[in-house]
C-alpha cells in the first residue's frame, strides 16, 4: 500500500489523514470533519486496505460497505481503490443506479471484499436475495451530513440493521451540524472526533466574491457573462445552479454565446453524466454547469473558478460548491450571483462560515437601474394587445351586443371611407333589436330574449290552455302515409 501511495506522488499525510488513519486502524468509531479538498477518501480507503490485506470475501458476502450520496461520488471513491489497491488482490463492486444489473450481479458472485454503493441500488440488490451483508466488518458514510439531510435516513437506519452490530463505523464530512450530528451520535459507538478545522469553514486559498445583479434570468446570465469574460485565468470553471431547468437554460445561453460549455444534472442518464465529467476533467470542456449533484467530494484538482449563478438556498451546500476550486493548497476564486430576494440567504452564508465576504464592484445598493430589454417591449406589446381586445370585449358579456365591437371598431378605422355608412346601418340593426316584444305567456311561453334568467322565470308557468296529444306541433313523421303491403 505505501508503494501504491508514493507512485501516486503523495509524500506527507493531510492534517485529516494524520488524525484519522491510526485511529481507523485500532479499530474505533470515527467522525472526521475537515474542509473539502484535504484528502478524506484517503482517510478511510488507506487504513480500509491495511485492514482488508488479510483474508478474502465469499461469494455475495462483502467485508466492507462504503455508502456515497450520489453516482459520481461513488465512481470516484471506486477510482481511488483502484489507485491505492493496485498491488491488492482486493475486489471491489460499484453498485450505483442507473447501469445495468447483470454486470452488478457477476461481480457479486465472484465475491467482492468492498461494496462502493448508494442506498437505493444497495436496498434493491439486498432486496433481490443477491447479498448477505452479515460478513461486513467496517462501514463508511461519505458526506455524512447529506446523506443524512438528503431523506436518506431510513434507508441507512434499514442498511444498519442488516450489517452486524459489532461493525466499525467511520463518518467523513466537510460540515456536521448539531442537529445531524445528534443523528450521526446513533450510528456511532464511543467515537473519536477528528477535527482538523472548524466545520463548514472554506480554504483560505480561496477568493471570495459577492457579484450584485438584478433579479430577471437575462439579466443574470448578461452579467455571469460579463463576469466569466473579465477573468483573465480561467482555465475551467464549474457553474452552480439550484434548479436543473436553470441548468439546461444556462448551457443554452452560454453555448450561443460561443463558450465552450457541458451541463451536469440528475435527469440525464448515467452514460452521459459519466462521459460530461470525463470530458470537463480531460479539457475538452472548459466550463461545466451543474446542479448540486456536482458539489458534494468530486475531485477535479485544478478547477480554477466556481460560479454561483444561484446563491444555495442551503448555505452548507455553499461550503461544498466553492470547495471544487482550490483543492490540494492550490489557490482559486469563487464568485456568487446575489440578487435582492437572495439577501437573506448571503447573510446565513457569512454566518455559516464566520467571515464577511466582499462584495465586486459595489453591492446591490450600486447596482444601475435596470435597462428595459427586447422582450420586456415584446412583452409589454403583448399584454398592451390583451388589454385592447379585453376592453374591446367587454361589450360580450351580460348585457351587450356584438354590434358594439362592430361600432368601435369603425370608429378606429378612421382612413375607411365606408365607415360612417356601416356605423349607420348597424344603428339601425340595433334599432330594430330593441323593439318591444310580445310578452304575453299566451303567445310565447318566454320572452324574444334568449337569457337563462328569463327563462328560468317563465318556464313553470302552465296556466294556458291544455293541449290534446301533440297540440298544433305535430312532427312531420307522423303524418307520412303508410302503405301495408300484404
Amino acid at each position: 500500500m505505501l508503494s501504491a501511495v508514493t507512485d501516486a506522488g503523495y509524500t506527507t499525510p493531510t492534517p485529516i489523514q494524520a488524525g484519522a488513519i491510526p485511529f481507523a486502524l485500532e479499530r474505533r468509531d470515527i467522525c472526521g470533519i475537515a474542509q473539502t479538498g484535504t484528502g478524506k477518501t484517503a482517510s478511510f480507503v488507506l487504513p480500509m486496505l491495511s485492514l482488508l490485506e488479510k483474508g478474502r470475501a465469499r461469494a455475495r458476502m462483502p467485508r466492507t460497505l462504503i455508502l456515497e450520496p450520489t453516482r459520481e461520488l461513488a465512481a470516484q471513491v471506486a477510482e481511488n481503490f483502484e489507485k491505492y489497491g493496485k498491488n491488492h488482490r482486493l475486489n471491489v463492486a460499484l453498485l450505483i443506479g442507473g447501469v445495468s444489473f447483470e454486470e452488478q450481479d457477476r461481480k457479486l458472485e465472484r465475491g467482492a471484499d468492498v461494496l462502493i454503493c448508494t442506498p437505493g441500488r444497495l436496498l434493491d440488490h439486498f432486496e433481490r436475495g443477491k447479498l448477505l451483508m452479515s460478513g461486513v466488518e467496517i462501514f463508511v458514510i461519505d458526506e455524512a451530513d447529506r446523506m443524512l439531510d438528503m431523506g436518506f435516513i431510513p434507508d441507512i437506519e434499514r442498511i444498519a440493521k442488516m450489517i452486524p452490530f459489532t461493525r466499525q463505523t467511520l463518518f467523513f464530512s466537510a460540515t456536521m451540524p448539531p442537529e445531524i450530528q445528534k443523528l450521526a451520535d446513533r450510528f456511532l459507538q464511543n467515537p473519536e472526533r477528528v477535527e482538523v478545522a472548524k466545520p463548514a469553514s472554506a480554504s483560505k486559498t480561496i477568493t471570495q466574491r459577492f457579484v450584485a445583479s438584478h433579479g430577471k434570468d437575462y439579466e443574470k446570465r448578461a452579467t455571469l457573462r460579463d463576469l466569466i469574460r473579465a477573468q483573465e485565468d480561467v482555465k475551467n470553471a464549474i457553474i452552480f445552479c439550484n434548479r436543473k431547468k436553470d441548468v439546461a437554460d444556462l448551457f443554452r445561453s452560454l453555448e450561443r454565446h460561443g463558450f465552450s460549455v457541458g451541463a451536469l444534472h440528475g435527469d440525464m442518464d448515467q452514460r452521459s453524466r459519466t462521459t460530461m465529467l470525463q470530458n470537463f476533467r480531460d479539457g475538452q470542456l472548459q466550463i461545466l454547469v451543474a446542479s448540486d449533484v456536482a458539489a458534494r467530494g468530486l475531485d477535479i484538482p485544478d478547477v480554477s473558478h466556481v460560479f454561483n449563478f444561484d446563491v444555495p438556498i442551503h448555505s452548507e451546500d455553499y461550503v461544498h460548491r466553492i470547495g471544487r476550486t482550490g483543492r490540494a493548497g492550490r489557490s482559486g476564486a469563487a464568485f456568487t450571483l446575489v440578487t435582492s430576494r437572495d439577501q437573506k440567504f448571503a447573510d446565513a452564508i457569512e454566518k455559516l462560515i464566520g467571515e464577511k465576504v466582499e462584495w465586486l464592484n459595489g453591492d446591490l445598493s450600486a447596482l444601475p437601474p435596470a435597462e428595459p430589454s427586447r422582450d420586456d417591449d415584446r412583452s409589454r406589446r403583448k399584454s398592451g394587445g390583451r388589454d385592447r381586445d379585453k376592453d374591446r370585449g367587454r361589450g360580450r358579456g351580460r348585457g351587450g351586443h356584438k354590434s358594439d365591437i362592430a361600432v368601435e371598431d369603425t370608429a378606429d378605422v378612421e382612413t375607411n371611407v365606408a365607415a360612417p355608412a356601416r356605423a349607420e346601418s348597424v344603428k339601425q340593426e340595433r334599432k330594430a333589436e330593441q323593439k318591444p316584444h310580445n310578452n304575453s305567456r299566451n303567445s310565447r311561453p318566454y320572452p324574444a330574449n334568449d337569457d337563462n334568467r328569463e327563462r328560468r322565470r317563465y318556464r313553470d308557468h302552465d296556466d294556458g290552455p291544455t293541449p290534446v296529444g301533440f297540440g298544433d306541433e305535430i312532427p312531420a313523421f307522423m303524418l307520412i302515409t303508410a302503405n301495408a303491403k300484404i
